[in-house]
């Protein structure tokens, strides 16, 4: 509504209402000057809020935007309590959040008096330390993609996953983009095309080419070769990911409405301004899993070379089965596979699909790890993983289970100012984050964001290369499921390895045998897997 900047102003409205009052009524009586002086300091608080570029909340609601700041202003201690308490009671969104800010603005992230309460929780999980602590002198842990390809890229274990330009601001993306740059870690676009915003800074980009094809589609929605080439061929686009599903709605397209649909986000994807801007369910470019593979293959020779693959939520297992089994048959391979879980977060869902569509990150990644293994593919394809990784210990779990690195939306949300206001589908974000309106966008100024992502990034490896030496490992690629304890009950814990079954390198390449492979979801839909069919196999629709 266009009298909506109005009411985000309204508290410094209403101080300069009080001045104007205070000052009329002042001619009444002197002591009404009390009045104006009050309000005249407001308007000067009030002025500073929109000049000042380090809180975005409160350049948008200058004056009433302090609210949100009272409980810093007394920590530590009823902000430790409300904010940064491990109380179960509390959201653990919120905690991370607060672990977010606090390495994102470089401050002092330790705690006093010790371990947490619930080590007794039945969830509880740890990494348990060597009397031999390692030493790493550097917290730049990297990984090579497409080794002995054409145009190999050294990725970093933590990086920015998909978020679109249109479902983000171009200064939320110019910020992750510049912060990128400085940290040496890649931008993954997200399926809405690589932006102006993408290129301003020049970080390190992955393009993901979702449904809709933007960025490389023909007039008629179809993947165009000639735009892909050109895009792709850019020095600044390093590799290539093919979306295949996403974990927050996994078997659902999108719907950009025609209104959302700028000159600048039209230009960007292709599409008519104005126009609704459809994603598809599903891809036109191929229909089985060998035209999937040979499709990775086209894409990675059209790019010039650069390492190429797919990223997917797991759903049936039977259909990552046939992508495997027409891995196996055409020996065609992607560079890389992204597993993303169903706990993945977006700008807007169904909540049954938020809450209970799509296999969890753990269980995800778990399977197409053994899956590799069990072929011996998985030296030839590195696996990354996204799905709420936020801390230094999400990280090391999560590469601990499979992963060669992972990729991260939410905390870097959260470093940008991300106060999970949850408006992010009405166009209303209160920090612009996820808005195009210009005068919301205006209060996330990328110079200091640019900032915060950088020291997230920074900081969040740093204390990952402690984790490492406490554990007595030299790099995250040493790290197993035996280092990661869980407690599942009152007196029993675990760790990782018993937890979760382990296929035998090339165990998928000989027959099951009487006792099968030990695992139940290979045992049941591995040999019904089809090359040349994502169908379910007869027995799983019996």
């Amino acid at each position: 509504m266009k009298f909506f900047p109005a009411l985000r102003h309204l508290g410094l409205l209403g101080v300069v209402a009080i001045t104007v009052l205070g000052l009329w009524a002042t001619s009444l009586h002197p002591a009404w000057f009390l009045l104006a002086l009050l309000g005249g300091l407001l308007c000067a608080v009030g002025l500073h809020d929109l000049l000042q570029t380090r809180r975005a909340v409160l350049r948008n609601y200058p004056v009433i935007g302090h609210f949100r700041y009272l409980l810093e202003g007394i920590r530590p201690e009823i902000r430790q309590y409300f904010i940064e308490s491990d109380s179960e009671e509390l959201p653990f969104s919120r905690r991370q959040r607060s672990i977010v800010y606090q390495r994102a603005k470089s401050d002092l992230d330790k705690r006093p008096f010790g371990t947490l309460e619930n080590v007794y929780r039945s969830d509880y999980e740890w990494i348990n330390h060597s009397l031999q602590p390692a030493q790493i002198l550097d917290h730049d842990f990297r990984v090579t993609v497409g080794e002995g390809g054409a145009q190999p890229y050294s990725a970093s274990v933590f990086n920015i996953s998909a978020m679109s330009f249109g479902a983000l601001s171009a200064n939320a993306i110019r910020s992750l983009n510049a912060g990128a740059r400085r940290g040496g870690f890649y931008h993954d676009t997200g399926e809405g095309g690589i932006s102006p915003y993408h290129r301003e800074h020049g970080g390190d980009l992955v393009w993901e080419i979702g449904t809709g094809y933007f960025g490389c589609r023909d007039t008629a929605g179809r993947f165009s070769a000639e735009r892909f080439a050109a895009n792709a061929g850019e020095p600044q686009v390093k590799m290539i990911e093919l979306k295949l599903s996403q974990g927050a709605k996994p078997g659902q397209g999108g719907l950009l409405p025609g209104a959302k649909v700028t000159g600048e986000i039209a230009s960007t994807r292709g599409v008519p301004e104005g126009e609704d801007c459809h994603s598809p369910a599903v891809h036109s470019a191929f229909a089985t899993p060998i035209e999937l593979l040979q499709f990775v293959a086209r894409l990675r020779e059209l790019s010039g070379g650069k390492p190429t693959g797919f990223k997917l939520a797991i759903g049936h297992p039977w259909e990552w089965f046939a992508i495997a089994r027409a891995m196996q048959e055409t020996d065609i391979v992607p560079d890389f596979i992204v597993v993303d879980g169903g706990e993945g977060g977006t700008g807007a869902a169904p909540l049954e699909f938020a809450d209970h569509v799509g296999v969890p990150m753990r269980e995800g990644l778990m399977l197409v790890h053994n899956t590799l293994v069990g072929l011996d593919l998985r030296d030839r394809v590195r696996v990354a993983a996204a799905g709420k990784i936020i801390t230094a210990f999400d990280l090391a779990r999560t590469l601990a289970i499979g992963a060669d690195w992972c990729n991260a939306a939410r905390g870097f949300m959260f470093a940008l100012g991300c106060i999970q206001s949850q408006s992010c589908h009405t166009g209303r974000c209160p920090t612009g984050v996820a808005t195009q309106d210009p005068g919301r966008q205006r209060g996330l100024v990328p110079e200091d964001k640019a900032s915060r992502v950088y020291n997230f990034h920074q900081n969040t490896l740093s204390a990952l290369r402690e984790l490492l030496m406490a554990a007595g490992v030299e790099h995250p690629s040493r790290l197993g499921p035996e280092h990661v304890i869980r407690r599942v009950s009152q007196t029993q814990v675990r760790a990782l390895g018993q937890l979760y079954p382990a296929l035998m390198p090339g165990q998928l390449l000989q027959p099951a045998g009487g006792e099968g492979y030990g695992h139940v979801v290979f045992d049941l839909f591995w040999k019904h897997a089809r090359a040349d069919s994502f169908a379910a196999p007869a027995r799983a629709r019996g």
